[in-house]
């Protein structure tokens, strides 16, 4: 049998010259180099601005390593906590937060170290690859089992050990590893992709409605090329010659939403309606709302004075918290969560999702309450909004409708593949499905 085995956080080739051998059970001590336990102790004086990364809890997603509040640690304090420091390839799993979160260390971080976190480093026999898929997946009844801690349950070092796997000799785990790793790889893919189309947008809506450097007549940027200026009182500032200071109401419909009785299940029960709350739009990754969570019935949605909102609605969070925001690819009922924005007067949904990014700091200056900050609906139909004229709106649409369509696609996409992959897991997981080897 011939593999590639470098330890290393890129998944190994699942290349073999074997047929499918028997699955066998086995417990995780007897097939890692090491078992170990991240650094526990006092942190908050050892951060620097930089240095050697440093990963807790929060960083550990979903096979994926996180930089959000990633901290860092000087060399020195990195040498003196050398049992946990880290490498490409170990696989590091959460312990209190979220326990049994589970991702291996990726060649992107040649060198870090952890707090709290269990670190395998997986032997000959098993793929690291494999065992994060194993642990996010059929593991999850192990870690229940052995969570520990009357205020904040843990999963301990020693339960690691002790976890048994049903696993296949290592070139299938390869192969396994590599199915749905080529999965992961795509749906991270689209996800960067989205983001980069994301930043496009906001970028040209800044040098075209912030800078005023749109195109004129000539193709030039308006601004820099002698472009007109005038001054506006209501604004307080120099705009475009031919753009207008309206308020929201005046360019878009707003409308709210409310809750069907829960108590009333012909409201709820088998209802088929896309019902939203900033919930929905808390877990996405772009501002795109393709489903819901809940449904109600026809019955429910009869009670909700906004009705059915079209495709293209702007949705966004007006309380607990206010700036969650999306288009709604999808006709959508909304709760009293939310400032509904239909686009049906002057401005385009782009156009509005794009203002609304730029000025979230305007629309929470106007919020008020006591137990928690909410803008209402008359306050914001009565903010300002700088209207470019038509033909600008009309080039601009022309300009972001293919990334927002591109972005929507990559969505979908998304979605299909992420279904495929956690109805693959389970069944590959568990040898229920198998994968065939290629055979040199």
């Amino acid at each position: 049998m011939s593999i590639r085995t470098q330890q290393t956080g890129t998944r190994r080739s699942p290349e073999v010259s074997v047929e499918h051998n028997t699955w066998r059970e086995a417990v995780l001590e007897d097939l890692a180099s090491e078992i170990t336990v991240g650094y526990v102790g006092p942190m908050a004086s050892e951060y620097v601005a930089e240095g050697i990364p440093f990963l807790r809890s929060q960083n550990v997603d979903y096979l994926r390593i996180n930089t959000h509040d990633l901290k860092h640690i000087t060399p020195g304090f990195h040498e003196r906590l050398k049992k946990s420091s880290l490498s490409p390839g170990d696989v590091v799993i959460v312990r209190t937060g979220k326990p049994g979160a589970c991702a291996v260390i990726p060649d992107w971080l040649p060198v870090a170290n952890c707090s709290d976190l269990v670190i395998v480093r997986c032997g000959d026999n098993l793929d690291p690859h494999f065992l994060a898929y194993y642990m996010n997946s059929l593991a999850s009844h192990h870690v229940a089992a052995h969570l520990v801690g009357a205020v904040q349950q843990h999963f301990n070092v020693e339960s690691a050990r002790t976890m048994r796997l049903n696993l296949p000799a290592i070139g299938e785990q390869l192969a396994i590893a590599h199915t749905l790793g080529s999965l992961d790889d795509k749906i991270d893919l689209d996800k960067r992709m989205n983001k980069t189309l994301e930043a496009t947008g906001r970028a040209i809506f800044k040098r075209w409605f912030i800078d005023f450097e749109f195109p004129n007549e000539e193709g030039k940027p308006y601004r820099s090329s002698g472009g007109e200026m005038v001054y506006n009182e209501e604004l307080e500032r120099d705009i475009p010659k031919g753009c207008e200071s309206k308020t929201i109401e005046d360019v878009v419909t707003v409308k709210g939403g409310s809750t069907p009785s829960t108590e009333n299940a012909e409201y709820w029960d088998s209802g088929r309606v896309n019902w939203c709350t900033p919930k929905d739009l808390s877990a996405l990754d772009s501002p795109i709302l393709l489903d819901t969570e809940r449904k109600i019935t026809e019955n429910g949605l009869a009670t909700i004075s906004s009705g059915l909102l079209p495709t293209g609605t702007v949705l966004l969070s007006s309380r607990a918290p206010i700036g969650y925001l999306a288009i709604s690819e999808i006709p959508v009922a909304v709760n009293q969560g939310f400032i509904a924005i239909v686009c049906d007067k002057v401005v385009s949904k782009y156009f509005m999702l794009l203002w609304l990014q730029h000025n979230m700091g305007k629309i929470e200056s106007r919020a008020h309450g006591t137990t928690f900050q909410e803008i209402n609906k008359a306050s914001f139909r009565q903010i300002r909004i700088l209207i470019p004229a038509p033909d600008i709106l009309s080039r601009f649409d022309e300009l972001i409708r293919p990334l927002h369509s591109r972005s929507v696609k990559n969505e979908k996409e998304v979605r299909s593949l992420s279904h495929l992959r956690d109805s693959l897991l389970p069944k590959l997981m568990s040898g229920k499905i198998r994968v065939p080897l290629e055979v040199r």
